[in-house]
């Protein structure tokens, strides 16, 4: 935003303070105006013809300006991308583990990125790797969204869930 002197156009359209129109005048004329009032100059609409101009307390208005994005900023949800990891040859105890890992994360409002890693041969039946994903899916259907179908990577095969939103 240009202020006062910084305003190139030669002719600009006026808002006072309080909102009203106060025409089309000088550039010159305006800032004259607005620093009777000991207040500023501030261009808002720079592409309109002609451009148009508000009389304002420029300190006050960037003020309020940065407090309104404080408070955008502090109303964003963040998300944290939690891991579990699994193998190919899993047991049920230790899967059940990682499920409730995962159950945790997912109610604290973390995604979770559900990876299995293959080494060696068990690379040759990526079809297993698949189905403890699914199976994993299944149970957290509940309480969670498959993000990311599982896709292989490489060595692991990965899938991201993240938590149902709220009704």
């Amino acid at each position: 935003m240009r202020i006062n002197e910084e305003i190139r156009a030669r002719e600009v359209r006026v808002i006072a303070n309080g909102g009203e129109q106060l025409g089309i005048m000088s550039s010159r004329d305006a800032l004259k105006l607005a620093l009777e009032n000991h207040l500023d100059l501030v261009e808002i609409a720079p592409t309109a013809k002609p451009p148009v101009c508000r009389i304002m307390d420029y300190g006050k208005y960037r003020y309020e300006q940065q407090k309104r994005e404080k408070e955008a900023r502090k109303k964003q949800k963040t998300f944290d991308i939690k891991e579990v990891k699994l193998r190919p040859g899993i047991e049920d105890h230790d899967f059940n583990v990682k499920y409730k890992n995962a159950v945790r994360f997912l109610e604290d409002g973390d995604k979770v990125k559900v990876t299995i890693m293959f080494r060696g041969r068990e690379l040759s039946h990526p079809e297993l790797g698949e189905v403890l994903l699914n199976r994993m899916a299944q149970q957290l259907k509940e309480i969670a969204v498959v993000e990311r179908v599982p896709k292989l990577e490489g060595k692991n095969m990965i899938m991201i869930v993240a938590p149902k939103p709220a009704k």
